[in-house]
């Protein structure tokens, strides 16, 4: 029997070496977006925010955000529930907002007004 050939193994590619001023101003932009979505996270609690809204017209800085963390942040939705809701709209848990498509979003927006 003839052995088995070998693919010959891809090189791997390091990301290119970035300057402190890089670094510096990518850790300055990831905090304001944490800040951000930690405020909106709040309003959502407290009813200041609209989850239909952001899921039909996110801002920037959400479009990174897990919908599952979003989700839970909305007043009586917890885990179970959660992740029922994606289930049935049939979204991953691990799915961004900005990763959404048409569907996905008009049916997820549709679970939650009822």
């Amino acid at each position: 029997m003839p052995p088995a050939t070998k693919t010959p193994a891809k090189p791997t590619t390091a990301a290119p070496e970035r300057s402190l001023v890089q670094r510096m101003e990518a850790l300055q932009r990831a905090n304001e977006i944490r800040t951000k979505r930690a405020s909106l996270k709040r309003d959502l609690k407290a009813g200041r925010a609209s989850i239909h809204m952001l899921l039909m017209e996110p801002p920037e800085y959400i479009e990174t955000a897990k919908v599952f963390d979003m989700l839970l942040a909305v007043p009586k939705y917890g885990r179970v529930k959660v992740n029922k809701v994606l289930q049935v709209c049939r979204i991953s848990p691990s799915k961004t907002i900005g990763g959404l498509s048409e569907r996905q979003r008009a049916e997820l927006i549709s679970m939650l007004r009822r």
